[in-house]
């Protein structure tokens, strides 16, 4: 018998029954029942006991699935070359926007513009070895996905031979359409499922189900709209039209517009007619058609410049608010959270919404009872924007306070100057601390599989851990003894914790919480300072140096690693063993620019942003002054007081060609 007293089949039927409850939440809910983490141990979970007693395993088992070799089901993969997102515009005057800095960009070049309908999926690579198929990944984080090519090989329409043995990737959007979608759920119905709540969640649940056979019956779809590889073509036009010829499904219809404003009626006319479409779509991608125009105008750190996403606005819905709920992040700040009646808007139906603080509820006037208009800002995120006031009535409606004690631990609150949100400042509050925890474990940041939620706040409750460090100190005997966790179980917690320990330093610092690093700051500063070390001798001045880094940032980073609290946790793990890789940079550590620190100035003979593109992929870290971090100055003519501030800090400064050839280092 296992924990409990459990016989063999009775821990394989409750952790199946977990499974499907999981795996049903995440198809039909506006959110998963649990992190991905703890749905992918529970996934292995019942594929070791059903190894453990075969005579157990049936049709009805969620893992009856032909499967790889690894018991997990979809590998991380890192992508070539990084899934960026597009930049978005919200009508005809932010793009009219967007084409100006385009065209300073481009001067005396007119560009023709690429249109396409922007399909609310799923972004996938799918990757082609000498014609055949060989891999597809998810967006993921934009830098890795998860490997899905068993699954993408279930789409009809795309091909597993081209007709050429050629190498490439392209990349596109996985789909249903609403005829499917509709069949979907109609099967659902008959089998007394609750139905699928929208086809762009569902399409991404289906793209990770275990059974590969459900996915085919599901009938999702694909259309390719970037082609990766160096193209035969000379504009994204002729190159889609290339790919269609090897039989790829594209994004169809392609329009070309050789102005914003030529493009401004069929717009208008898409808007109309969009729910029309065979498929969601939630506006059009505007694109530079011509190849060598984009290599010109190159990438921001998040999105390339030559396109953007011009968004239909947000659909709004009335519906009343029924109670204010107040949370507690990470960083003690309490947050306002409606409790609505149920309504549905763009496809989901939408019961909470954040309220972002207290002066906005007052911007409102909002009161309990009110009916409220609702929207998704960008489509994606509810939010109450307003109050129908028409609707109020007297005796209905009740006043929303601040709260006067931090729900957690009954602190009283605090507003700190210049800001508007209330602070909880109590360091012990037990929100705070799970809170902390739940985001250094974090996919985002040290990715600690298998310590979950549910985990963390037993090991809160049992005061076995306070912080992060505290993890290092856990052993497999002591987890053993928790609920819901056997021999095997345990094991893989303190085999993913020990794992953690030489995660790549950009994950260690997201996963710390400092205020105003991300994910992007946190790799911004990996690259620029390559240790932990180097991060706690910085000064504000030094952290100010580096690129993307603002002032604000640069004061919090530095009171961060002088604040004896937070040093003194970061010791803690250290000396349990945690230690950080420096951050390889993209490409690998072996890149000829790994570590080194551009400062670029003058007239060059090729745009800035195409040399900030080829330095970055070179592994070095372009910033926009001069200091005694700084490794090169790329000087071009009439350099300016960059020159004179290279001399002043011993910069070395070299000119394109001696950039080039440093470049083509080993």
């Amino acid at each position: 018998p296992g924990m409990n007293g459990d016989s063999p089949r009775q821990q394989v039927e409750r952790n199946r029954l977990r499974l499907r409850q999981y795996m049903l939440a995440y198809y039909t809910e506006e959110a998963p029942a649990c992190p991905d983490a703890d749905y992918d141990a529970l996934a292995r979970r019942v594929v070791e006991l059903e190894a453990q007693q075969p005579h157990l395993r049936d049709w009805d088992s969620p893992t009856t699935v032909v499967r790889p070799p690894a018991l997990d089901p979809f590998p991380t993969r890192a992508h070539s070359t990084p899934m960026l997102s597009l930049s978005n515009v919200y009508s005809m005057d932010e793009l009219r926007e967007w084409e100006a800095s385009l065209l300073r960009l481009l001067p005396a070049q007119a560009p023709t513009y690429l249109t396409e309908l922007k399909i609310d999926g799923v972004a996938i690579s799918v990757l082609y070895e000498n014609g055949e198929l060989a891999s597809a990944v998810t967006r993921g984080d934009g830098q890795v996905g998860e490997e899905v090519t068993r699954n993408i090989k279930t789409i009809r329409k795309l091909p597993h031979r081209l007709p050429e043995p050629l190498n490439l990737e392209v990349r596109g959007e996985v789909y249903y359409t609403a005829a499917d979608f509709e069949k979907v759920n109609r099967q659902r119905e008959r089998l007394g499922e609750p139905a699928f709540k929208n086809p762009r969640n569902t399409a991404a649940g289906t793209l990770r189900t275990l059974d590969s056979t459900q996915v085919s019956e599901r009938r999702l779809h694909i259309a390719i709209h970037a082609l990766v590889s160096q193209s035969p073509r000379d504009s994204d036009y002729e190159t889609l039209r290339w790919l269609e010829g090897l039989g790829f499904p594209i994004s169809e219809p392609l329009h070309r517009f050789g102005s914003v404003d030529e493009m401004a009626d069929y717009y208008r006319r898409t808007m109309e007619k969009r729910h029309d479409l065979p498929f969601q779509i939630d506006g059009i991608v505007v694109k530079v058609d011509a190849l060598a125009q984009r290599e010109q105008v190159g990438f921001t750190s998040k999105s390339p410049r030559w396109a953007v996403a011009l968004k239909f606005g947000a659909e709004q819905a009335v519906t009343t608010l029924q109670a204010v709920e107040v949370g507690v992040g990470r960083t003690g700040v309490l947050t306002p959270i409606a409790h609505l009646a149920p309504v549905e808007l763009g496809g989901t139906t939408v019961s909470r919404a954040t309220l972002h603080n207290y002066e906005q509820i007052r911007r409102l006037d909002l009161m309990l009872g009110d009916e409220v208009r609702l929207e998704k800002g960008g489509d994606i995120i509810p939010k109450v924007v307003g109050v129908v006031s028409e609707a109020r009535s007297r005796g209905e409606r009740a006043p929303i306070a601040p709260p006067t004690t931090c729900p957690s631990c009954g602190t009283a609150p605090v507003r700190l100057e210049g800001e508007v949100d209330h602070h909880c400042v109590n360091p012990a509050c037990p929100a705070q601390r799970a809170e902390r925890i739940r985001h250094y474990v974090s996919r985002a940041a040290m990715d600690i599989e298998s310590l979950g939620p549910v985990l963390i706040d037993q090991l809160l409750k049992a005061e076995r851990i306070q912080t992060f460090a505290d993890l290092y100190t856990l052993g497999a005997e002591e987890l053993e003894k928790l609920e819901r966790m056997g021999t095997k179980s345990a094991a893989n917690v303190i085999s993913a914790i020990e794992n953690s320990k030489t995660k790549p330093l950009d994950k260690f610092l997201h996963g710390l919480g400092i205020r105003y690093v991300g994910e992007r700051t946190a790799r911004v500063l990996a690259l620029h300072f390559g240790t932990l070390q180097g991060l706690r001798e910085a000064s504000v001045e030094d952290f100010a140096d580096v690129n993307e880094i603002g002032a604000v940032t640069a004061k919090s980073l530095y009171n961060f690693f002088h604040d004896p609290v937070q040093l003194a946790l970061i010791d803690q793990a250290l000396a349990l063993g945690v230690n950080p890789a420096p951050l390889a940079a993209p490409g690998g550590a072996t890149e000829p620019m790994a570590g080194k620190t551009v400062v670029i100035t003058g007239t060059l003979s090729i745009p800035r942003p195409r040399w900030k593109e080829r330095l970055e992929r070179a592994g070095a870290t372009v910033t926009g002054s001069v200091s005694r971090k700084t490794d090169y100055l790329l000087a071009g003519d009439s350099p300016g007081t960059k020159m004179d501030a290279a001399h002043t800090h011993g910069v070395q400064v070299v000119d394109e060609n001696q950039m080039a050839a440093l470049l083509e280092q080993p």
